[in-house]
């Protein structure tokens, strides 16, 4: 039996192209919530932010996103700092936060029972500034080069039959298809240094689709952001960077919780509350998962604990 939620409004904000609000509608009338509810559709030219903005407007004190991990970012985006819980019920391809805080990913039935019955926990939210534009946030992981969306979607049918055999195949087309750069790296107060990568990942949680961990000391609310550049060129410096990512800081990690993140010839692991990351021209850039145009110079901060999940 679930637990009725104590909130004076629940604004939900969806995605359509995601799930369709009947659909919200039946499963939330369902659950046998008294809770009074405010809808709120996203957009093509707004994924989220207009609209928790607008639930935060009419007083909402949980803002539920339902979609995927575009429309949970925007809307975590403007929640944060500000007191009001954010639910997620998960409905894209990755789904990473809600994979990284153990959520729910059988559907919104699933989901809503989890936020009803659970209390709200603090997490760190990540901010970037990219020279000449406005601060955006990212809850799981950013950065140039390996494509962690592309990860997420690795061929499903060839992963339940060759299992870790499939992340080398989309791995190896990453690394691949990716130039190695001079790189700048500023740690916290540090003064910068050079290292060589063609993959930079700075993220708040560590893990995307399939239990791949490519930030093995990543917390989502310890304070800090991982940093992860990889540098592997040709086939036997990527034999070491996959055996460092799925063997040394994943599956042994497994068998020894306290085992740090372990650098290698062609892996370089850090933490961090600030990172400042310079690059030669302008490359590709993502956060969590989604690309959001070219850049060249950015910043990385952390905010600890300024996010409320329920779950």
């Amino acid at each position: 039996m679930m637990v009725a939620m104590v909130h004076t409004l629940v604004g939900i904000v969806f995605n359509p192209s995601k799930i369709e609000r009947s659909e919200l509608e039946a499963t939330w009338a369902a659950s046998g919530e008294d809770a009074p509810v405010s809808w709120f559709e996203t957009t093509p030219d707004d994924p989220g932010q207009g609209q928790a903005r607008d639930a935060l407007d009419a007083g909402c004190d949980l803002v539920i996103a339902a979609g995927g991990d575009g429309t949970v970012r925007a809307v975590a985006e403007q929640l944060a700092g500000t007191g009001v819980e954010l639910g997620i019920v998960p409905q894209g391809t990755g789904n990473l936060l809600a994979r990284n805080l153990g959520l729910p990913l059988g559907g919104p039935k699933a989901a809503f029972a989890r936020i009803a019955s659970a209390s709200s926990r603090p997490i760190d939210i990540g901010w970037i500034e990219v020279d000449g534009g406005a601060k955006q946030a990212f809850v799981v992981m950013v950065g140039i080069g390996l494509d962690a969306q592309m990860l997420a979607e690795t061929d499903e049918d060839l992963k339940s039959k060759a299992g870790w055999f499939a992340y080398v195949e989309a791995l190896g087309r990453a690394l691949a298809a990716s130039d190695v750069l001079d790189v700048s790296i500023a740690v916290d107060d540090e003064d910068p240094r050079e290292v060589k990568a063609h993959t930079v990942l700075i993220g708040n949680c560590g893990s995307i689709q399939g239990g791949v961990t490519l930030l093995p000391d990543a917390e989502p609310d310890d304070g800090l952001l991982d940093l992860l550049a990889v540098r592997s060129e040709g086939a036997v410096q990527w034999a070491d960077a996959l055996r460092s990512m799925v063997w040394d800081n994943g599956i042994r990690r497994l068998f020894d919780r306290d085992r740090k993140a372990a650098g290698t010839d062609t892996v370089d692991h850090a933490q961090a509350r600030r990172l400042r990351i310079e690059l030669p021209d302008p490359r590709p850039f993502e956060i969590d998962g989604e690309e959001v145009g070219d850049v060249q110079a950015f910043t990385a901060t952390i905010e600890a604990g300024a996010l409320l999940v329920r779950g």
